[in-house]
């Protein structure tokens, strides 16, 4: 019992950083719109748990040992620091950031009717009970083969036996150094996931192969507060915003990656989601904070996973239409002509990208793909509403409010496709494995943007409807 309160104690101090993180990116000003307090916690555990993976990169480069006073009182520190600034801001009579009283969210609940009231508290309940039965998930499973066995958690144990960070070859190097070389199934992969294993270890106080994925478990709880905040910012009231955050976290394999955490598939797609969404927010505000929040986390996502870096320039459209809504669209196209040149030249050519062949050899595997997203299990009804969200809703995609957020999950949507269909990615989309975990990048986000296009596509409707309804009577 210790160990586990020592153990939620050290990601607690975290998530506490990583709060205090947001509040001083939004450089003291204080918003009470609906939603910006939820936003706030959970995209604050999200910056915590990066933050942190780069504070242990610093300390293991300067030659220090991992241990709690090492990383854990510095970051206890920093908060400390950070809370006590804002604060002083508040003796001061400066302009509070930390807005974490829920009154406006809390007062637009109370408009809802008696029935959608407890429907929204059914739902919450909902959520409490199926995180709560997750945990025992997370905490009884021992750590689940495959790649949590053999890509992440090897350089995690590595890392937390010796006390820093070491380097990992490949077998042929690890050969010609007889033995004395670090090696697994994925050398080259970023570190930020292991660190977060490493840290679970140095607060629990020992090695556990099911405790120390905690930080899956708490992503997900996360990812669900920052999606409520994400929709109850965009106008949704509280209601739509719970069922939001219900539908994100009921993903069918987005709970297998909770349940049986070590992979890094699903901080990916958080990470990636927050991302996208704080870029479209920075298009409508063009706030600074919002664009530090957009930067930090797509930062992030090239140091979750490899093709994070290919997810992290799939935001770049939306942000070249943000900035210039005249010209955007040209540059735009321009780029995707390049993209089509290239593949033209791969046609001739055999490339090695990411430990990807790129070939343009058009093949995709059209019924594993069908029956991933459509028949399996593995989303619900999650890609017939994106199919019926863009057909009903396409006047509204084009709309400056959210040509940006669009063009991100257009792009999104193309590099899937790009990889599925001419890269050797296709050759595990009938194991039904590799699909599922690289859609899984964008599901969090494809969801998101149903419910705000479809949202808004409502709220179009009612003001269309409005006048006709009421011209009678004015006549």
């Amino acid at each position: 019992m210790i160990d586990a309160l020592r153990l939620f104690a050290g990601w607690a101090l975290v998530w506490a950083f990583g709060v205090a993180i947001v509040v001083a990116i939004s450089h003291g000003v204080r918003d009470r719109a609906p939603g910006v307090s939820m936003w706030t916690i959970g995209c604050g555990f999200f910056a915590g748990a990066f933050m942190l993976t780069v504070w242990m990169r610093v300390v293991s480069l300067s030659g220090i040992s991992f241990s709690l006073s090492s990383v854990g009182l510095p970051v206890l520190i920093a908060t400390a620091l950070l809370v006590w600034r804002w604060q002083r801001r508040r003796a001061t009579g400066g302009r509070s950031g930390m807005p974490l009283a829920f009154g406006a969210g809390e007062r637009t609940a109370t408009t809802l009717s008696r029935a959608k009231r407890v429907l929204m508290y059914l739902l919450a309940a909902w959520l409490v009970l199926r995180f709560a039965t997750l945990l025992l998930d997370v905490v009884w499973t021992p750590l689940y083969p495959w790649d949590a066995w053999i890509q992440w958690a090897t350089k995690a144990r590595v890392w937390y036996s010796l006390g820093h960070m070491v380097p990992f070859g490949r077998t042929d190097a690890w050969f010609a150094a007889n033995g004395a070389l670090w090696f697994d199934a994925s050398p080259n992969y970023p570190a930020t996931v292991p660190l977060w294993q490493v840290w679970s270890s140095l607060a629990l106080g020992r090695w556990d192969d099911a405790l120390m994925n905690l930080p899956w478990w708490l992503t997900g709880v996360a990812f669900a507060v920052a999606m409520y905040g994400a929709l109850r910012m965009n106008g949704l009231d509280s209601l739509a915003a719970t069922v939001g955050a219900w539908l994100t976290s009921s993903l069918p394999l987005a709970n297998v990656h909770i349940a049986l955490a070590g992979y890094a598939d699903l901080p990916m797609a958080s990470y990636y989601a927050l991302a996208a969404l704080a870029t479209w927010r920075w298009s409508l505000e063009r706030s600074v904070p919002s664009a530090v929040m957009a930067l930090l986390f797509a930062i992030a996502c090239m140091t979750i996973k490899t093709p994070g870096i290919v997810w992290a320039l799939t935001l770049l459209p939306g942000i070249v239409l943000a900035v210039m809504p005249q010209r955007g669209p040209r540059v735009v196209a321009a780029a995707v002509a390049a993209v089509l040149l290239a593949l033209a030249v791969l046609a001739q050519t055999h490339p090695m990208v990411l430990g990807y062949r790129l070939h343009l050899d058009f093949a995709p595997a059209w019924q594993a793909l069908v029956d991933s997203l459509f028949l399996l299990g593995n989303w619900n009804l999650l890609w017939y509403a994106v199919i019926a969200a863009t057909i009903v809703a396409w006047p509204i995609l084009r709309t400056p409010a959210f040509v940006a957020l669009s063009s991100t999950m257009a792009s999104g949507v193309l590099f899937l496709f790009v990889a599925f269909a001419f890269t050797n990615a296709r050759n595990w989309v009938n194991e039904q494995t590799t699909v599922n975990r690289a859609v899984l990048h964008l599901a969090p986000l494809a969801l998101a943007w149903t419910i705000v296009v479809v949202h808004a596509w409502l709220q179009r409707r009612k003001q269309v409807e409005a006048p006709a309804t009421l011209a009678p009577a004015s006549a």
